[in-house]
């Protein structure tokens, strides 16, 4: 799944060139080129401007207004040079209907005159400003004699900057870069010719072109044709990579895993409570596919206390059944033996036996259970990554489960199933993500969605209180422990800032054990994974009242005996990790509570954002509303959520072509799987051009 240079289509030599191979680009441009768009001439020309300077705006002097950008047809009149030093040079120049001043700092009086001769007639062009009530302008952007108006552009595109980089330079640098690629082969369409006339949009060259140099300021905005066509070229390729690799998965061909059922039953029976409606919907779907010849790759989305591993441990029951291991795969220790247990509860009832494979083991513990994993003996084993980076073997490893998929990426997906033959993959997640997002991070799996949560559990009231009512709560936690429930409480901060005014979790753990003595836990991500783990499990056992943490807690914590979370600065999280945090309790038939502690003003948008948590327990429609308040770029941060990092395409302006680009790819794979036709042809250029190659790859190897 490396890139394949040495297969790419020659057509794309000049968008794969060095920036240095472009005219007046020396070491240091490139540097600076590379620092603010990358190394590329590809990375240049892909590059959407930030920005445009309209210089069409043409006043006379007595109409120019403060702040605008205007070009002026001036007569030259006198020259004021400075009589001390650090003073500016100063050309007094006017029009028919007033005068005005342009100055320069540093300036040559040669040069000056040289440039502005008494008298003359010049275009110039640049910021008006107002001084002493009087119109002037400081190094206007052009000065050009009318015989050269044609040299002054009417719109001037603007690119992302860096230390040594100016507009004039990295404009001229995108411009050559365009040059060159236009000069090469064309690209061919990879467009399907009548979705392309539908929605009027111009061949890829002309929106390119028009892109970097525009004929109207609207031919930038992002809902212009331009723009649209090439937010969706970006979004199909990435789409495209994706439906080569569920196609690949499939087309590898599964094992049909055929059980009687008996183990699910015992699972079943077993369990503390029925399975929901959308428990039983999800396992049936789970069920179609692992006794199809194909491949499974889904994707479970549950919400929060939606009951995903009751899910998983009936995919386990099925496969044990059938003959084969399940090996599944958690982000960390603690909640990889959180799982462990989870999955006793529920597995035993049917006889299996589910054993942890974590770092911690070694010696003859870590032997045993390397003979238990090759000769069968485990039917479920589980682990962090390092269970498959290991020289780990099994005996027959037919499922591979992922929880919380979203620190993973399709690359590693494929990877994961590589430990068996022909293995069906479930890939899970708790955090509710906008079924857009889903597509762009989990566009190569099938969804089944868990929205409903388990009977008898009770709603989870949410407060919203100020800061400033801190000790109201601290009598309130009291009376709650008074009754045996116990309280996470969760800081922004592990230790206190010099910088940032927010509460941390050291000084809230010493007040609070002040207060209500050692039953206070701690716990944040500076400890160890060990120290991390015991910490949890003391708090579930009981042997603390109190857990002070940060957002650790997020996931991988389950103590069903707490009933209240309190959330210091609320306003500082997203909704989803709210969500998440809420979660944590309400895990019984207690009544539980969630209070969200601010600090005031809280903006339009921080208002907004606590009071749908106050209203709603619904994660995808927090998640959806989440997006519409914050948009993708900081719903979840692109490391966490697999998000791909578009340049020209912006989701939340451009979500609408993402389910269009999403069905397209997966038609165009489904009638040319190789690619070979004329628009299968031009697509293979595409997946280069958006270095989304692997799913090239993904094609040979299949």
């Amino acid at each position: 799944m490396s890139r394949s240079p040495a297969v790419r289509p020659a057509a794309l030599n000049a968008y794969f060139a060095d920036v240095t191979a472009l005219k007046g680009v020396g070491e240091k441009t490139a540097e600076a080129l590379t620092r603010a768009m990358g190394p590329r001439v590809r990375d240049l020309v892909l590059t959407p401007p930030s920005g445009l300077i309209d210089r069409t705006n043409r006043p006379t002097i007595a109409g120019a207004l403060e702040g605008d950008i205007a070009t002026f047809e001036v007569t030259v009149g006198k020259h004021i040079a400075p009589n001390a030093k650090n003073r500016p040079y100063r050309v007094r120049v006017f029009d028919d209907t007033g005068d005005m001043t342009l100055t320069w700092f540093k300036a040559y009086p040669q040069s000056m005159e040289k440039m502005m001769p008494e008298g003359s007639r010049r275009l110039i062009s640049g910021k008006c400003e107002v001084f002493n009530a009087e119109i002037q302008m400081t190094h206007p952007d052009y000065v050009l004699p009318l015989e050269k108006a044609e040299e002054l552009p009417e719109l001037e595109t603007l690119y992302p900057l860096t230390a040594g980089l100016g507009q004039k330079v990295a404009r001229k640098s995108v411009n050559a870069g365009l040059d060159k690629v236009l000069d090469g082969e064309e690209l061919g369409d990879w467009l399907d010719p009548a979705f392309k006339a539908q929605q009027d949009w111009p061949d890829y060259d002309e929106a390119l072109t028009l892109l970097h140099r525009p004929e109207h300021p609207v031919d930038i905005s992002p809902d212009s044709p331009i723009r649209r066509r090439l937010a969706y070229d970006e979004i199909f390729a990435k789409q495209l990579a994706m439906a080569l690799v569920r196609e690949r998965h499939r087309g590898l061909g599964g094992r049909s895993l055929k059980s009687a059922g008996n183990y699910v039953e015992d699972v079943l029976k077993g369990a503390p409570f029925p399975p929901t409606g959308a428990q039983a919907r999800s396992f049936e779907e789970i069920k179609i596919d692992m006794s199809s010849p194909d491949r499974m790759a889904r994707l479970l989305q549950g919400d929060v206390g939606a009951g995903k591993t009751f899910v998983a441990a009936l995919a386990c029951a099925y496969a044990a059944e059938a003959g084969v291991q399940t090996a599944l795969m958690a982000p960390t220790e603690i909640l990889a033996r959180q799982h462990v247990e989870t999955l006793r509860t529920f597995l035993e009832p049917a006889g299996l036996t589910v054993e942890a494979v974590t770092g911690r083991d070694k010696g003859k513990a870590r032997e045993a259970l390397a003979t238990g994993m090759v000769e069968g003996y485990i039917d479920v084993i589980v682990g962090t990554h390092a269970l498959f980076q290991d020289k780990a073997e099994f005996k027959n490893l037919g499922l591979v489960i992922i929880d919380e998929q979203h620190r993973f990426g399709v690359r590693d997906r494929l990877r994961l199933t590589e430990k068996g033959q022909a293995t069906d993959l479930l890939v899970m997640t708790a955090t509710p993500i906008p079924r857009t997002l889903a597509l762009t991070s989990y566009g190569d799996l099938d969804i089944s969605i868990l929205d409903e949560k388990p009977a008898g559990r009770v709603p989870i009231e949410t407060a919203i209180l100020p800061l400033e009512r801190l000790d109201n709560v601290i009598d309130g936690v009291g009376r709650a422990l008074k009754e045996g429930n116990q309280v996470y409480w969760v800081c922004p901060l592990v230790e206190d800032s010099e910088v940032l005014n927010l509460s941390s979790v050291e000084d809230r753990h010493r007040q609070l054990t002040a207060i209500f003595g050692e039953r206070v836990g701690l716990l944040h991500g500076r400890l160890s994974a060990q120290e991390k783990e015991a910490m949890s499990q003391r708090f579930k056992a009981g042997e603390f009242d109190i857990l002070v943490a940060t957002t650790v807690i997020e996931v991988g914590v389950d103590a069903p005996n707490a009933t209240i979370i309190v959330i210091e600065h609320a306003e500082r999280f997203g909704l989803a990790q709210l969500h998440q945090l809420r979660g944590r309790v309400g895990r019984s038939d207690k009544k539980s509570s969630c209070l969200l502690m601010y600090q005031g003003p809280l903006s339009v948008n921080g208002k907004a954002r606590l009071e749908i948590m106050r209203q709603s327990e619904d994660g995808f429609l927090i998640a959806e509303k989440d997006w519409e308040l914050r948009g993708s770029g900081d719903l979840l941060g692109s490391a966490q959520s697999g998000v791909p990092n578009f340049k020209l395409a912006n989701l939340d302006r451009h979500k609408d072509l993402l389910e269009t680009a999403t069905q397209d790819a997966r038609l165009l794979v489904q009638k040319d799987p190789g690619l070979t036709s004329p628009r299968g042809q031009a697509a293979r250029t595409l997946l280069y051009l958006f270095e989304q190659d692997y799913g090239i790859a993904m094609m040979r190897a299949g």
